[in-house]
């Protein structure tokens, strides 16, 4: 039987009760909340769980160390999309996808809360790691799979669903940032019990919320297919295992060595997945223009997600070493910075949705939107490092410094993250439409890929040219962005 098209599916789905769009947007919003509240709780404290001293409750490991496995990390987190919307295209659909990844995180989320070693610490990772690759790139696609085509609520109920994601985001730091003062584990088993809460809501609400969004496998496996696929499976794992086995007595896997590798995948995978799309016979001439023309968009996200991931490495080991915590009479939390962020999303995304609707056709263009987001990632790092040049060297800064820079880069990621989530589902070839949401998060795997060796790089010496370095670079492709955007609007065919 032949799949419905897409405006079939939303016709499936209740089209109003809440805030004006589909019903189903309340379902994917407090499943995402709950699944965001697991993962920004538990990345809120990681960096502080793995270089604080065993003393204090953590694992002891030099401060660059953990600064590129939490880079790395980050960067197989997204990488492991392209698994997700694989296996959502191919075989499960994205629901079930959505569905077995939240299994995955919540039993990563307990292995963390277990006090254990380091080897459990990587166990965690990996079911973190799968996990947020079937569920986090699939939600997504079932929000786009709501509307129907060139519906103009499409950008503002992503902007929504973005607001859900950010009011997790928010919230868990906080409980997180003061659970770990007694005990990092605490914060872990408070992730882990957020996860379970999401799949609750997504269990108890879809049937009546989704209709047929995210039933349907867009390209599934035929049967010569699956034989196939199944011995390929099979031989990579054993080949990667006998590669660890005999690489690590060896000393050719190694921490450094290991980065690199991922460093060249996150940067190697996207290039072939866009020319196997542009070039597969599904992909007809209408969005094989579409594909050239989500290139520049990928390559300013990945600048921007550059900046933005480094709010969990760098800026949390400035939030701790360089910055004064004892502010009004309040001792701060380290951790507490990492709420700021998406606080500032949570008031910003409703009027960035009224804004975009209020504006209708005369809004700027994807790839405007997409300029101002690189330009505020930029300035986010200029105010940055303000403090180095104009203060003490040795000082400890005023925190407000870092809130306003935190700023800054939610205002870029609000013109930049929803609107690329949304760009996304209107651009993908209809025959890669999850694979397409995973290629999206895999600019943010290549942007976390290269921090992990930008991280090597920072220190109290080279503060200054750091942060100068990255924010100018990034407010110059946003200049040269908004130049080009006429160009790469014309080769979307229509999608606007």
């Amino acid at each position: 039987m032949t799949n419905p098209t897409k405006r079939e599916i939303a016709e499936t789905v209740p089209q109003t009760g809440f805030f004006g769009h589909p019903k189903g947007l309340f379902t994917l919003f407090f499943t995402e909340f709950w699944e965001r509240f697991s993962y920004y709780g538990m990345r809120a404290i990681l960096v502080f769980y793995m270089y604080y001293e065993v003393s204090k409750g953590g694992l002891g490991l030099d401060k660059t160390v953990a600064l590129s496995i939490m880079s790395i990390y980050g960067s197989l987190v997204y990488m492991s999309g392209i698994i997700g919307g694989w296996l959502a295209d191919r075989v499960l659909g994205t629901s079930k996808a959505v569905f077995y990844g939240g299994v995955l995180i919540m039993f990563g989320h307990i292995a963390l809360a277990i006090p254990g070693n380091i080897a459990m610490f990587f166990v965690s990772m990996v079911l973190i790691v799968l996990g947020t690759g079937l569920l986090k790139p699939n939600a997504s696609s079932v929000v786009g799979e709501l509307y129907p085509a060139n519906d103009n609520r499409r950008d503002a109920g992503f902007s929504i669903f973005y607001m859900g994601i950010n009011l997790g985001a928010f919230i868990s730091p906080l409980i997180a940032g003061e659970l770990m003062k007694s005990s990092f584990h605490l914060g872990f088993g408070v992730a882990a019990v957020g996860m379970f809460l999401g799949l609750v809501v997504f269990m108890a609400t879809k049937k009546k919320n989704l209709g047929e969004a995210g039933t349907f496998v867009a390209n599934p496996l035929k049967a010569e297919e699956k034989k196939r696929v199944t011995v390929i499976f099979t031989l990579s794992a054993i080949v990667i295992a006998a590669l660890v086995a005999i690489g690590i007595p060896l000393g050719w896997l190694t921490f450094d060595s290991f980065v690199n590798l991922i460093g060249i995948l996150a940067f190697l995978i996207p290039t072939i997945y866009f020319i196997v799309m542009y070039r597969s016979p599904k992909t007809n001439m209408v969005e094989q223009s579409r594909l050239l023309a989500y290139i520049p968009l990928f390559v300013a996200s990945v600048l921007f997600w550059v900046i933005a991931e480094q709010g969990s490495t760098i800026l949390a080991l400035y939030a701790d070493t360089r910055t004064d915590l004892n502010f009004m009479g309040i001792e701060l939390s380290p951790a507490w910075f990492q709420s700021f962020w998406p606080m500032f999303v949570i008031i910003l995304a409703p009027l960035f949705a009224m804004l975009w609707v209020k504006l209708g056709d005369r809004q700027p263009n994807i790839p405007q939107k997409f300029s101002f987001g690189l330009l505020f990632a930029g300035a986010s790092f200029i105010v940055i490092l303000l403090p180095g040049i104009f203060g003490d060297a040795d000082a400890l800064v005023n925190p407000l410094w870092l809130v306003l820079s935190i700023f800054f880069v939610a205002v870029g990621e609000l013109c930049l993250s929803p609107v690329g989530l949304s760009a996304t589902t209107k651009l993908a070839p209809a025959a890669f439409s999850a694979q397409t949401m995973s290629l999206w998060f895999l600019s943010n795997a290549a942007a976390q890929a290269l921090n992990a060796q930008l991280v090597k790089l920072y220190s109290a010496d080279t503060e200054v040219i750091y942060f100068g370095s990255i924010g100018g670079a990034a407010i110059a492709l946003g200049v040269v962005l908004f130049i080009i955007s006429p160009i790469i609007q014309r080769s979307m065919k229509g999608i606007k």
